[in-house]
């Protein structure tokens, strides 16, 4: 049978290994019978770039490799965490780099995927710290420093983060819903599938007397991992722990 799968923020990093080891045996296994994968951004805690020397990563690599070598083709977006992916991660890979947002042809309906960070606009600090690190010239700046300077800027701003989210609310780092409607509206379709903000569900949304339908990833955590299985009968959210 036909189907698309899509995953979104694993967060893998070597302190995580149960979650290496679920994501290894998807790419090995489940992943090796689909049409095509979409990975929407954070597949990896931090990546500081090409060059990132983290363990367990080059497994991660050659079991996308592994994947793409078998006719699987997969997409991946940048996320929050891991926006500095590029030329090198594909080569290793075989990977596809999306730019974002992007329609695709999802069995015959029109679908706007994004990662999801951009959709959260009462998080105005985010939002500009994002406009900062996604603009060329910071992140040739920031490649250029040494791989070890980098991880302690890293560790900073992950510290940094952490006690913002200690005093900002569910609703800020939700997303709107002004904001859904406005990109759907803007690329003119009626279905979205985005990750990032950890709260896997299907909404509805109405726009112009008409149902949207907006399906979100889920996390990858010790006692789920939701992902989202597409079929030309249509798409269900599915947990990957559960069989």
């Amino acid at each position: 049978m036909s189907e698309t799968l899509f995953i979104a923020d694993l967060h893998l990093a070597p302190n995580r290994p149960h979650l290496l080891s679920l994501c290894l045996d998807f790419l090995a296994h489940r992943a090796q019978k689909t049409d095509a994968l979409y990975i929407l951004g954070d597949l990896f805690e931090i990546w500081l770039g090409d060059d990132d020397d983290t363990p367990t990563y080059p497994d991660v690599l050659k079991a996308l490799h592994n994947l793409t070598g078998n006719n699987v083709p997969i997409f991946v977006m940048h996320g929050n965490r891991d926006f500095l992916l590029g030329e090198g991660f594909v080569a290793a890979t075989g990977c596809q780099l999306l730019s974002e947002p992007v329609v695709i042809d999802l069995y015959g309906t029109p679908t706007l995927l994004m990662h999801g960070d951009t959709l959260c606009t009462l998080d105005v600090d985010y939002q500009a710290f994002r406009q900062q690190v996604r603009h060329p010239k910071w992140q040739a700046q920031f490649l250029a420093q040494p791989l070890a300077q980098r991880r302690i800027l890293a560790q900073q701003a992950r510290a940094k983060s952490q006690a913002k989210m200690q005093t900002t609310t569910e609703e800020i780092m939700d997303v709107t819903p002004e904001a859904v409607i406005s990109a759907l509206e803007t690329h003119g379709v009626y279905h979205l599938i985005h990750g990032h903000t950890h709260r896997p569900a299907i909404h509805q949304v109405t726009i112009n007397g008409q149902t949207a339908i907006r399906r979100v990833v889920g996390d990858w955590r010790d006692n789920s991992a939701k992902i989202i299985r597409s079929t030309p009968e249509g798409c269900q959210l599915i947990d990957l722990r559960k069989g």
